[in-house]
């Protein structure tokens, strides 16, 4: 009878969690699923976040994708409390593939990869799944000696328990696979470079991991990593599997072709905020909705609510929920950025504009409207209306009920009500058709500007 082996669920006081990109390219909205899955449960539990470069592949990996990764991080707010790189981590993997060697769980093949091709080949051809037969573990140290003299060098494969591996994942609750029903996995290669799972394993055991939340195409590796976890003297992490997002066409993410990447996103003016919740939310129960923190964001993290179809990630949503964050925003988190853009007015000037703000970098063109010299825009049937109007402003200071005051004097004056009162005075005083409340910004741009520009000057 096969054993039932279950890992732990995913619950702890003081959570070990990680996020392990391979440095091969630029991570995508579908990596930042994963990664602030991980770092909000940690955050919210008052955990350890890791991020872990599985850099073992040195043909691929690059230095710049692992600093642009750590970039990506930092911009949408991930505190780091460890980092490390599986390419410093060489020896303890060695040491670990000895241990198994010696326990008779990682034995060599030296099948080339044309051998099991045909070997795959005329299982199908039979109607048998295409599992690895364990031709290798008959040879004799013989045969082993003579494959080795012809020049063949072997990779390692793990031997399986061929048992029932049981574990609650936290997003697809009780899971189960039988790993007779999977080939022996190769651990290391013939040249003695790693593959994924044996350093995963080693790592998540030397840094203390207990929880494992990952996208599902690796539901596949769990029962195969838990046997492994147990070989090595455990324990085993809990483990969740959430579904992955996809371009709005149902296209899967790639990294190799730049989908959806989060310096793209930057660069187009996206709020990480928005960024975060938007990869976070979609394809949950829970509604998609601007938020005004990370902590807010963490606080809505239910793994359990997260649905097992793919989720997509539109950018026209995008877009809207940057607007909407933006229209949200209170000043304290926009000061720096606003400071480090050189625009000014404070609270202020931020109250009056954040509602027409599409991009945080439109705020720049209600600075210079505000501040700086401008020609506003005089129709032909305006002028006299608008000299007359000029002579009407009063005096300073101004506040947040002079917009009333002042147009209600025009009003009494002129006649004009309505459209054919606001309108030509907003298109005078911004050179816009809509934009901002005047009443908010008239006081920030003041007497001189204000009446320079409704007489047709550049103010």
């Amino acid at each position: 009878m096969s054993a039932l082996l279950s890992s732990a669920p995913l619950r702890n006081p003081a959570p070990v969690l990680r996020f392990a990109p391979s440095p091969t390219g630029l991570i995508h909205v579908g990596n930042a699923r994963t990664a602030l899955l991980n770092a909000l449960i940690a955050r919210r539990a008052g955990g350890t976040f890791i991020l872990r470069f599985d850099d073992t592949d040195a043909a691929r990996s690059r230095a710049e994708y692992a600093d642009a990764i750590a970039a990506d991080l930092a911009w949408l707010g991930i505190a780091l409390d460890v980092t490390v790189r599986q390419s410093d981590r060489i020896a303890d993997y060695e040491a670990a593939a000895e241990r198994l060697k010696a326990m008779g769980r990682l034995y060599p093949a030296y099948e080339t990869e044309e051998e099991l091709d045909l070997k795959r080949g005329l299982q199908r051809a039979r109607g048998l799944p295409p599992v690895y037969d364990r031709a290798a573990l008959a040879l004799s140290p013989e045969d082993r000696a003579r494959l080795e003299a012809e020049g063949r060098r072997p990779h390692w494969r793990f031997r399986l328990d061929h048992r029932v591996v049981v574990w609650e994942d936290g997003v697809r609750g009780p899971q189960q696979v039988d790993t007779a029903t999977l080939s022996d996995p190769v651990l290391v290669r013939a040249d003695g470079s790693f593959l994924y799972t044996l350093p995963s394993v080693v790592d998540d055991l030397a840094l203390g991991v207990t929880q494992v939340i990952r996208g599902e195409d690796h539901v596949t590796n769990t029962a195969v990593q838990i046997e492994i976890f147990e070989a090595l003297g455990g324990p085993v992490p809990g483990f969740a599997h959430h579904n992955l997002l996809t371009l709005p066409s149902g296209e899967g993410l790639s990294k190799r072709l730049g989908h959806l990447s989060l310096s793209a996103l930057r660069e187009a003016g996206q709020e990480a905020l928005a960024v975060a919740a938007l990869s976070v939310l979609v394809g949950t129960s829970h509604a998609v909705e601007p938020v005004d923190s990370l902590d807010t964001l963490a606080a809505m993290v239910d793994l359990s609510a997260i649905s097992r179809a793919p989720a997509r990630f539109d950018p026209v949503d995008l877009d809207a929920l940057t607007a909407r964050t933006l229209h949200l925003m209170p000043y304290a988190a926009a000061a720096a950025r606003l400071q480090a853009a050189g625009i000014e007015g404070g609270e202020a000037f931020w109250l009056a504009v954040r509602a027409n703000l599409a991009r945080f970098e439109d705020a720049q063109g209600w600075w210079q409207i505000v501040a700086t010299p401008q020609a506003g825009v005089i129709a032909d049937a305006d002028p006299a209306f608008l000299t007359e109007a000029a002579g009407l402003l009063p005096a300073e200071p101004w506040d947040g009920g002079t917009w009333k005051a002042w147009t209600g004097a025009v009003k009494g004056a002129t006649g004009r009500s309505g459209r054919g009162l606001f309108h030509p005075l907003r298109l005078a005083l911004t050179g816009r058709e809509t934009g901002p409340e005047l009443a908010a910004l008239l006081p920030l741009m003041g007497r001189a500007r204000a009446e320079g520009r409704l007489r047709g000057a550049v103010a």
